[in-house]
């Protein structure tokens, strides 16, 4: 595709409105029978029921965090595949409001969830108490908020501000969104590192890992980059994006698989060897209690469904290039993640059985809704950057 094929209007005047709410449409009435599942399901069995509606907010959150990290990154770099995939970034980035409504439950019932916020729990008051009591917890986690919220509110307002202007050379107000990324990924990693501390490996307070962090780092991209991926496949079969996702844009993302498939492999193996070196009674138990017994088939699954499978598979340049292809590729990434979380946080509640249908109607149902606002905003906007000032020839490079 050559440049003088391009018209910034035109893009910016297509929208799939149809086809983004019926999408929205269906996930909301997917949303309120998995929500409907999972009241049953409370009701019976009400151990399960937190365990997995913790799996499910850590999973949805990881997505729409994960997006905003990406889009960060691809302000930085650049790249067609970058350019295509921000709407669904910033779309994905915007679902932070409902994010914080799904924390309110958690944080309500902190006692329920943290063995740690219960009366008369067993922590250390020279360690744990310090950091972990609710208090604490509830300003760490305001702070997380806001710093995501005021990262997602400037960046989505000033890129949205470049639709309403002409095309044009880059000047000063488009170097603020790389000035603003900069920072911004070193920021969220550390608010990462502290959240993933305090909503997941504070489950187990006994347990301590110094890569927990960088490790969601990994889940959070590959889930994020294999979500962007299965919508770009759907709206590749729409203008504008017909019009613009080339061969070359969806290798481009699944190398971008491959790269965070990898790292999140490279990220459990540093763990593993880590704990093990240290030899530690209170660290090794999290991987015995995930590695034997009623967990070492789920442990195996997770191998194969999130690194195995998807490297051999990302392997071919052919796969990659064909979007339907590497879509389905991708929501099998999604569905193994998803046990993945599973794998990382029932543990701490139960040891057997393993796998409830409850983790996955709460991600469903959570799911849904989350869904339903991702479409919404993804039809609020233009769904690509055509006033970009590099926009243009980005699609030029990127189409054979």
């Amino acid at each position: 595709m050559s440049s003088g094929h391009l018209d910034p209007e035109a893009l910016l005047a297509a929208r799939p409105t149809a086809e983004l709410a019926r999408w929205r449409n269906l996930s909301l009435g997917v949303g309120v029978v998995g929500i409907g599942l999972t009241a049953v399901g409370a009701a019976t069995n009400h151990a399960v029921f937190v365990e997995a509606y913790l799996t499910a907010f850590i999973f949805w959150w990881g997505v729409m965090l994960g997006s905003l990290a990406l889009l960060m990154l691809q302000h930085l770099s650049g790249g067609a595949w970058g350019l295509l995939a921000r709407r669904v970034f910033e779309a994905s980035a915007r679902t932070l409001p409902l994010i914080i409504l799904l924390f309110l439950p958690i944080a309500f019932n902190l006692g329920a969830v943290f063995s740690w916020a219960r009366p008369g729990a067993a922590v250390d008051p020279q360690t744990h108490a310090r950091y972990l009591n609710p208090t604490f917890f509830y300003i760490r986690a305001a702070l997380y908020f806001v710093i995501w919220g005021l990262l997602t509110y400037f960046l989505t307002t000033w890129s949205s501000e470049q639709d309403g202007e002409p095309t044009r050379l880059p000047g000063p107000k488009d170097g603020r969104l790389r000035v603003l990324s900069g920072p911004g990924i070193v920021i969220y990693m550390l608010t990462l590192t502290f959240a993933s501390v305090d909503w997941v490996m504070s489950v187990d307070p006994s347990f301590s890992s110094t890569i927990f962090g960088i490790l969601n780092l990994g889940q959070q991209g590959l889930s994020s980059i294999a979500f962007t991926v299965v919508i770009l496949a759907l709206l590749s079969k729409t203008r504008p994006v017909s019009e613009l996702a080339q061969p070359r844009i969806f290798n481009d993302l699944g190398n971008l698989i491959l790269c965070f498939t990898m790292l999140w492999a490279y990220f459990n193996v540093s763990q593993l060897i880590i704990i093990y070196q240290g030899n530690l009674p209170e660290e090794i138990t999290w991987y015995l209690n995930r590695m034997y017994g009623p967990w070492t088939w789920v442990a195996i699954v997770v191998l194969l469904g999130v690194f195995v499978i998807p490297f051999c598979s990302l392997l071919s340049r052919e796969l990659k290039r064909r979007p339907t292809s590497v879509a389905r590729l991708a929501i099998f990434i999604l569905v193994m993640r998803v046990i993945d979380e599973i794998w990382t946080i029932a543990p701490m509640y139960r040891q057997g059985p393993t796998i409830h249908w409850l983790d996955f109607s709460a991600v469903i149902g959570v799911g849904g809704f989350w869904l339903t606002l991702f479409f919404y905003n993804l039809g609020a906007r233009a769904i690509v950057p055509a006033h970009d000032p590099y926009f243009e020839k980005a699609m030029a490079h990127g189409g054979h």
